[in-house]
């Protein structure tokens, strides 16, 4: 999801100037504008599945549950992102820099990707893990029914959790994935127009 879009060496200002400019959505990362990609109809699918699913379950809780049109900024690093899902419990807070980014997550999800899933385990998880509210880092496959869970452990590591069939607890929220429902209606194989 986030290759560089030619944009190196740029201030948060400069990129959020930029971003208001264009119609489509960039992270900034390490002083870069990285662009974002659309993806295949199954990881809309799978990332609409993930809201739905979490909007349910917390639907009477003081918590949201937010698209992929949403930033957050990672405060520690000056990173700024898109995921495909983010749940914020209790008070939101924005950035003091960028009034529309969320910098308190409990949980963030992203839906993998043959283009972003290196960068998605590799580089923007090392962004993610430093920021202080987030519990919780979920990865889902894009090639076999697999969904991960990273939880923070009470010495600051992360431990992962893993299901391939049944569910998988979010503990930090208190709601459960089914493997099932996540993947509900994906890799069936579509009907082509002519």
């Amino acid at each position: 999801m986030a290759e560089p879009a030619g944009k190196h060496g740029v201030t948060f200002a400069d990129y959020l100037v930029f971003e208001l400019a264009n119609e489509t959505k960039h992270e900034y990362v390490d002083g870069q504008i990285l662009d974002r990609f659309g993806d295949t109809p199954d990881h809309g699918l799978v990332t609409a599945n993930v809201s739905a699913e979490l909007g349910s379950q917390l639907r009477d809780r003081h918590c949201r549950v937010f698209s992929p049109d949403v930033r957050i900024r990672v405060q520690a690093t000056g990173a700024s992102m898109y995921p495909d899902v983010t749940v914020v419990c209790g008070k939101l807070q924005l950035d003091a820099e960028d009034k529309d980014a969320i910098v308190n997550p409990i949980v963030l999800v992203e839906v993998l990707s043959q283009r972003t899933e290196a960068y998605d385990r590799g580089k923007k998880f090392a962004h993610y893990r430093r920021i202080p509210s987030l519990r919780e880092y979920v990865l889902i496959s894009h090639q076999t029914k697999r969904i991960e869970v990273y939880r923070r452990a009470d010495g600051g590591g992360w431990m992962l959790h893993e299901a391939e069939c049944g569910s998988i607890d979010l503990m930090s929220i208190g709601c459960v994935l089914s493997v099932d429902e996540v993947y509900l209606g994906a890799f069936e194989e579509p009907e082509i127009a002519s």
